[in-house]
């Protein structure tokens, strides 16, 4: 029996979220130890680069395609707020080497174990959406919410030690952005599972 194809949609999705897991194990593997800066920026630039890829086919397909899977405007929103995700780990990612930052410190490595957790949440429940399981899609996007919070928290505690201990100006203007940046991106993590929940509420 021939096994039926997959919605172009539907794998598209599932192969960004694929990228966005691999790309939060490589950043979290890699920012605890950093020994290349160099090399670190531009293996998470390659990930960055695939994700524009697979937003550029979604947007071609919806071009082309008149009966979608989902809500037109659902697909771009969904693709453009997985693209967010990676853009901001991408972005945290090449700081380290336009900022001569030689290594991480224990908030950077807290943050990037977040967004590694957060990845895969959003993995699992992309996958769940192309089997139409919307429902059990909120297991996920609970998840993702309470590692916002975290996020939020350890900010607040990393920006309180970083103007308790650094006195150095330069220094603490260059971790202070990079924290931020990774808060950020859990926010933007945040807003897909937002769009998620936006989903399963049209659809069910």
């Amino acid at each position: 029996m021939k096994l039926k194809k997959k919605d172009i949609f539907f794998q598209t999705l599932e192969n960004m979220a694929d990228t966005i897991v691999q790309a939060a194990d490589y950043f979290a593997q890699h920012v605890a130890n950093l020994q290349d800066v160099l090399l670190f920026a531009n293996e998470m630039k390659k990930f960055e680069s695939q994700c524009d890829e697979f937003t550029h086919t979604i947007i071609t397909e919806l071009n082309k395609t008149f009966i979608t899977p989902l809500e037109r405007d659902d697909i771009m929103d969904l693709t453009t707020s997985m693209d967010d995700v990676m853009d901001g780990l991408e972005a945290c990612a090449s700081r380290f080497d336009m900022y001569h930052l030689p290594n991480s410190d224990e908030y950077i490595v807290q943050f990037a174990e977040i967004l590694r957790q957060s990845a895969y949440e959003i993995q699992k429940a992309i996958h769940l959406l192309s089997q139409k399981k919307l429902l059990a899609i909120r297991e996920y996007t609970i998840r993702l919410n309470d590692l916002e919070n975290q996020g939020d928290d350890l900010l607040r505690i990393c920006i309180k030690e970083l103007f308790a201990k650094v006195s150095d100006p330069i220094e603490l203007i260059k971790r202070k952005e990079i924290y931020e940046r990774l808060e950020t991106t859990t926010d933007k993590c945040e807003d897909v599972a937002n769009l998620l929940e936006s989903i399963i509420m049209s659809n069910s």
